[in-house]
């Protein structure tokens, strides 16, 4: 009799965790159904038990969706980036990686020569954002303004940019890499000033604040957009040699000590 009714439970067990789109239900349930009964949990103990994994299992998947989403060039963790490079950089990191600034809208700006790990960092971040359960979407300057470009012909500007505030982190990086044309340089503002204290933007530049306006063509754009961009901001700055090319008899690019003097 006791057989035929834990026959009908699992079988009950199997509808209802279809029905509720849970199929990893069924598998905790039956994996923790004997250390239940040899520890003399309680009901609720064990139906919290199982809830428990079905939640951490939606939050590993859901996670993996949104980095994959997110378009990264390369997957970049905290753990891998070498702080003995960037010791100073350090505490601001730490602080950032809980992505509490995400909830208060705030920027992050990664300044420093290249090489120095502004792209990992940035990614790294992201990533962490993406399993804080945010939306994350990465791309280059370039890739930002060709995509707000192709919008702008189309006459959805507006719908683009309203689209990209749905996402709680924008990563740019590369920014100061190429010069802009004047309508991408517009364009670029348009998407700063959107998120301006809605949401979150990563930057990262090779370039100190004081020469975007070359990048930009423009010095009262580019003023304008560094107001925005740094009126909530953490901006984290990165020294030293390119650790591409560390043992290679090679001590400096040729932009790397003009870009270190300024941000010293």
């Amino acid at each position: 009799m006791a057989a035929a009714r834990t026959v009908d439970a699992v079988k009950q067990l199997h509808y209802l965790s279809g029905a509720l789109k849970a199929p990893r239900v069924i598998e905790s349930a039956q994996r923790l159904a004997d250390q239940a009964r040899d520890a003399a949990w309680s009901f609720e103990e064990y139906l919290a038990a199982v809830l428990e994994r079905e939640v951490s299992a939606r939050d590993a998947s859901g996670a993996e969706l949104r980095i994959r989403a997110a378009g990264f060039p390369a997957r970049k963790t905290l753990e891998e980036f070498d702080f003995d490079a960037q010791p100073a950089a350090k505490n601001q990191i730490a602080a950032l990686a809980s992505t509490a600034f995400l909830a208060e809208a705030r920027n992050v700006v990664l300044l420093g020569p290249p090489g120095t790990g502004k792209t990992h960092l940035a990614i790294a971040l992201g990533i962490a954002a993406a399993r804080h359960a945010q939306r994350v979407l990465f791309a280059t300057a370039v890739d930002w303004t060709t995509r707000l470009t192709s919008a702008h012909q189309a006459g959805r500007l507006a719908a683009e940019l309203a689209k990209l505030r749905r996402y709680q982190l924008l990563i740019i990086d590369e920014v100061g890499y190429l010069p802009f044309e004047q309508d991408a340089a517009n364009l670029f503002f348009q998407l700063v000033s959107s998120r301006y204290e809605h949401a979150s933007l990563i930057l990262t530049s090779n370039l100190a604040f004081s020469n975007w306006g070359a990048v930009f063509g423009d010095q009262a754009v580019a003023a304008a957009m560094i107001d925005r961009i740094v009126h909530h901001a953490d901006v984290v700055t990165l020294k030293g040699a390119s650790y591409r090319l560390r043992n290679r008899g090679i001590e400096t690019l040729p932009s790397m000590l003009a870009t270190t003097n300024e941000h010293n």
